[in-house]
């Protein structure tokens, strides 16, 4: 397989949120603005990349036994780095975040890939397939963010485009869920045309 094809294989046919539909937690906690879906996807496109190459080099000596928990000490590391990163450099978007910065460890996107390619590729093919798979899961939670924030809000990206009132209920869990399912069956149509 090429490397674009590697790449744009986790933006389009297999986008972990609008196609495989995992990481469900993330995509619908944060995504209440735009900033804040497009840094949680930028976060977990970070920890994808550098996890899948490690977890790649080191595959074949983690004996099969220990293989999951493995996966997550090193995907733990970079997901810390990230951590304390986020809170060195912009604290008030860590504390926007909270606590699904550290759920990154756990999410299943990224222990997913870590699982089904990293473990049986090719280090730079495995950091190829967490660029395509991050930048999918990114383009995914800032369209969402960008819907929610504009029909919830009236803003986009912070700057209020709209005067007036909003439709509150797409800032809310059940408006993130109506957007989400709107935007997963508008995403799967395009991809069939």
């Amino acid at each position: 397989m090429s490397k674009w094809k590697i790449i744009t294989q986790g933006i389009i046919k297999e986008n972990p949120t609008f196609v495989l539909v995992l990481g469900m937690c993330p995509t619908l906690g944060t995504t209440t603005s735009a900033i804040n879906g497009m840094s949680m996807g930028l976060a977990t496109t970070f920890v994808l990349m550098l996890s899948n190459y490690v977890i790649s080099l080191l595959a074949g000596f983690i004996p099969s036994k220990v293989r999951i928990p493995a996966f997550i000490i090193v995907i733990a590391i970079f997901v810390t780095v990230v951590q304390l990163v986020m809170q060195a450099y912009v604290p008030a978007l860590y504390q926007t975040l909270g606590l699904f910065i550290p759920l990154i460890v756990v999410n299943c996107i990224v222990l997913g890939r870590a699982e089904a390619y990293a473990s049986k590729n090719k280090p730079l093919d495995s950091f190829l397939d967490g660029l395509g798979s991050g930048l999918g899961f990114t383009l995914a939670l800032t369209v969402l963010g960008i819907v929610r924030e504009l029909l919830g809000a009236g803003s986009f990206f912070g700057l209020k485009l709209i005067p007036g009132d909003a439709i509150l209920v797409f800032i809310l869990a059940p408006g993130a869920f109506l957007a989400l399912g709107y935007l997963m069956v508008l995403f799967n149509k395009l991809k069939k045309a």
